[in-house]
């Protein structure tokens, strides 16, 4: 059986407490690769022993004792060093530990999530090396750089067809072959409808309450609806602490709020426990992202709960929803107001968008993501 070392970033936790992107896909992952009629792959999150628990049980756990982190002055002289072809120092060390338990780890295939810098680093292991990019390749990244990073990997693994396309531009020609597509999975056992009353009609946001995500145009969206009959739940915090103060867009958002005739709730972040049931009691979920978003795990987890989703038409979100949901402009309160009434004064529609939503989710399981990123294994 081969070994599958997950780099996830230092400090982030591997556990049902937090509904952070990078530990929710390794726990899919790693849970459908248990389910194989002859499991080839085990399955190591290489983890800040610090860090939450209790842990997802779905992969064994490689303990280190964490570094202190980078300041803002190291980063700045890091990209210096960038400008001036040396390595980045700061950026490598809160990895230090990692690679250090990892030097005397039995060989498998390193899988680094969200840090394609570590290629050279992990080059001198004795383990293979893939790059698993959630998110865009650093905007700093030079040219040289991404020589080095991406061609001392045996891969490069991107979360949809839109976050690979923008990946082969920043890439020299001659890397642009090792970048593979593997979409993210959902749980539709875990996420999965639930009883909806026909009145009002709930629309909800997950994720942070932070200007690229998006949830003051649906709160904006919600004031121009101006209806009784509906109602409009938020739900997330800046970060992943409910109880950190209020950053000024939050406060804001409230504000906004508060002149709205179509009622408006703010819920701050919540445990990944508690998401399937408010989402199973969502009529609608609104993902009103301005980012270029290469794949919202939260777009998978509402179709699975049946809930129709309307999202915006950026990034990776039109692959995933396919005719299973409602796109819309990005940062159009207008065309939100509109798509939401939509919703809103049509039964039929509603259903007839749920069940797609559902039968598009049973169909993109986790168990169909792995298959793609074992797809990638195998061949190294």
């Amino acid at each position: 059986m081969r070994t599958v070392y997950h780099v996830i970033t230092p400090g982030d936790h591997y556990s049902p407490r937090t509904g952070s992107a990078i530990p929710t896909v390794v726990d899919g992952l790693a849970s459908a690769s248990a389910r194989d009629d002859a499991p080839a792959y085990r399955h190591v999150v290489v983890l800040d022993r610090t860090t939450y628990r209790p842990r997802y049980s779905s992969a064994d756990v490689l303990e280190y004792s964490p570094s202190a982190p980078s300041s803002r002055a190291d980063r700045l002289l890091d990209y210096g060093r960038a400008v001036m072809g040396r390595d980045r120092a700061a950026l490598l060390r809160p990895y230090v530990p990692v690679l250090a338990v990892l030097r005397d780890a039995s060989p498998g295939i390193v899988v680094a999530h969200n840090a394609p810098f570590l290629g050279p680093a992990l080059a001198r292991t004795p383990h293979r090396i893939v790059l698993h990019a959630h998110n865009a390749l650093p905007a700093s990244m030079r040219r040289h750089e991404a020589r080095r990073w991406v061609g001392s990997a045996a891969a490069l693994v991107c979360v949809s067809s839109d976050h690979a396309a923008a990946t082969r531009e920043r890439l020299p020609a001659g890397l642009r072959d090792t970048v593979h597509v593997v979409r993210h999975g959902v749980d539709p056992l875990a996420f999965a409808p639930g009883p909806r009353p026909p009145s009002p009609i709930r629309f909800v946001f997950v994720g942070r309450t932070i200007a690229h995500k998006g949830a003051d145009v649906l709160v904006e969206a919600a004031r121009r609806l101006a209806r009784s009959d509906v109602e409009v739940v938020v739900v997330g915090s800046h970060g992943f602490d409910p109880h950190a103060p209020l950053t000024g867009y939050e406060r804001a958002l409230r504000e906004a709020a508060a002149a709205s005739l179509t009622p408006v709730t703010f819920l701050p972040f919540t445990d990944r426990s508690e998401l399937p049931g408010l989402l199973a009691a969502a009529h609608a979920l609104v993902v009103p992202s301005r980012w270029r978003e290469p794949a919202g795990l939260t777009v998978g987890e509402g179709m699975a709960s049946g809930a129709v989703v309307i999202a915006s038409a950026v990034g990776g979100i039109p692959e995933l929803l396919g005719d299973a949901g409602v796109v819309i402009p990005p940062d159009s309160a207008t065309a939100l107001a509109t798509a939401m009434a939509r919703v809103a004064d049509d039964p039929e529609f509603r259903a007839a968008k749920s069940a797609l939503a559902r039968e598009r989710a049973q169909a993109h399981d986790w168990a169909w993501a792995w298959r793609q990123m074992r797809d990638v294994l195998d061949a190294i």
